[in-house]
């Protein structure tokens, strides 16, 4: 079956390390949603302003496209995104249908993409210190706290799993590996 991946977590665990190794391994295309982020939004962030639902939501349906893209495509694909809302993962899931619509959707209208959701997960203080040795990146550190007061955890019933960035890159992407081959 096809797989499609998003490594989640705020600005700092580890998001683009993690999903290109893997990607590298498993010999899938690798994706980081930075790069596709509007340079109003790349602005907004460097001088300290965070984004918002109206800053990231076009963001997100940029990489819903890509994802449904690669999916109609058959092609296995992790997507490095901090995805921090539960919203911002239904968009990822859905596009803005995710949005526009409340409402149950009605069978046969499901174009849902399948996603395993992976949210590397680890304490303020370690994400802080390695955001302080990064050069040239535009996520300033102020920033940091407001990636955690927007941080909704993923819960039941998503499709997901939690992995402790106080791991070991090479643990971490076992980790995620084998929890791919179990499905």
């Amino acid at each position: 079956a096809m797989v499609l991946v998003v490594v989640m977590g705020v600005s700092g665990s580890g998001k683009t390390t993690v999903g290109s190794q893997l990607a590298e391994k498993l010999g899938w295309k690798f994706y980081d949603a930075d790069d596709y982020h509007p340079l109003k939004n790349k602005k907004k962030m460097e001088e300290g302003i965070p984004l918002n639902d109206e800053d990231r939501i076009p963001w997100l349906c940029t990489l819903h496209d890509i994802l449904r893209r690669e999916d109609t495509s058959r092609q296995d694909t992790i997507l490095a995104c901090s995805a921090l809302k539960k919203m911002y993962r239904r968009v990822l899931i859905s596009g803005a249908s995710a949005i526009e619509s409340n409402q149950p959707e009605q069978p046969g209208e499901n174009l849902a993409l399948k996603i395993l959701f992976v949210h590397l997960d680890g304490p303020m203080d370690i994400i802080a210190g390695r955001l302080e040795k990064r050069r040239g990146h535009f996520m300033p550190l102020e920033l940091l706290k407001s990636q955690f007061d927007t941080l909704e955890p993923p819960s039941a019933p998503e499709n997901f799993i939690t992995v402790s960035i106080e791991k070991s890159l090479t643990e971490i992407v076992l980790e995620i590996e084998s929890a791919i081959l179990q499905g």
